[in-house]
């Protein structure tokens, strides 16, 4: 049986206290083809040390020490291009792989025409001390996720709303090479990879639970729309690649979604400059209502509102 060779590129800033588990996760896969690519990319705490023994233990690891850190997109970027494998896995290392994980998905990937380019999986939310919280879906009773997630040509859903759970996905190489990589400028890239891979390649979504996503304080996605956020100015450059990606009115319809959506949070969360580019591109999609003009004139003029999201959030999350 032929097992094409997956590299699972790992990449590792400041995460000392769930190295272990993360990196347990990865060798101990029953997939028997795996190259593992590791990158530090100038942590502050003991993480170095940690990989430098793992890679005693596991000569096969390839280590990669930043003594400046550069950001996750370049990171990857540097790993891949030393990367063979006909799979990729793009994994931080405060998350956990089950040990089946890469198996199954390459089982489907070998059930599938090269039209499908990426598949993704639900996946178990975990607290810091790796507590299990709830499911990336919402199930009902019987186990069943109750809101199936798309499959095939998904770039309309992509574009209107965020269903991929990150780390669960795994991708062919060719996706990768089409799109030239990730984008260095950015912060982050997921929505940017999914937007620009969705365009000519269908995702296939495996239900199954193959990772664990751990929650805590310093994930990147916890510093979301926070006060002069980095991700929140690459959305904004993502949606405006997105503008110029849509061929259809279903595509354009849901472009306004997001654009809309991310605008409001730009705005309340007082991050002006960001909204204002948002309802620039927004008046590019339409003519805005009454209300978003409203919004526009309140952003141009910096009134903070930022008191109404924060009280629906504290109603939203207590009740």
């Amino acid at each position: 049986m032929i097992h094409p060779l997956v590299s699972v590129i790992c990449l590792c800033y400041n995460h000392a206290r769930f190295l272990h588990e993360a990196l347990d996760s990865v060798i101990n896969q029953t997939y028997p083809n795996l190259e593992i690519l590791v990158v530090d990319d100038a942590s502050t705490d003991t993480s170095p040390a940690l990989l430098k023994q793992y890679q005693v233990l596991h000569p096969d690891i390839k280590l990669i020490l930043h003594q400046k850190n550069t950001g996750n997109c370049q990171a990857f970027n540097e790993a891949f291009a030393l990367s063979t494998g006909e799979y990729i896995i793009d994994f931080a290392t405060d998350d956990v792989l089950l040990p089946n994980r890469i198996a199954e998905q390459v089982k489907v990937f070998a059930q599938l025409d090269n039209s499908y380019g990426v598949i993704y999986t639900d996946a178990e939310l975990i607290a810091e001390d790796s507590r299990f919280i709830r499911n990336y879906y919402k199930h009902n009773e019987q186990g069943e996720i109750l809101v199936p997630p798309p499959k095939g040509n998904v770039f309309a859903d992509i574009l209107s709303r965020s269903f991929l759970c990150p780390p669960t996905t795994i991708f062919r190489r060719e996706v990768y090479t089409a799109l030239n990589g990730y984008d260095a400028t950015l912060a982050y890239e997921d929505f940017d990879f999914w937007v620009r891979s969705s365009r000519e390649f269908k995702f296939y979504f495996l239900n199954q639970i193959t990772t664990r996503r751990r929650l805590h304080a310093n994930s990147l996605s916890r510093q979301a729309y926070k006060l002069h956020d980095k991700q929140l100015a690459s959305t904004v450059q993502v949606c405006e690649k997105a503008f110029k990606l849509i061929r259809t009115e279903t595509e354009k319809q849901a472009l306004i979604i997001r654009v809309r959506s991310e605008l409001r949070q730009a705005y309340f969360t007082q991050n002006f400059p960001e909204a204002n580019k948002l309802f620039i591109l927004l008046r590019q999609l339409e003519n805005p209502s009454f209300l978003y003009k409203v919004l526009g004139w309140f952003n141009h003029q910096k009134i903070k509102l930022g008191f109404f999201r924060n009280l629906y959030y504290r109603i939203y999350y207590c009740t």
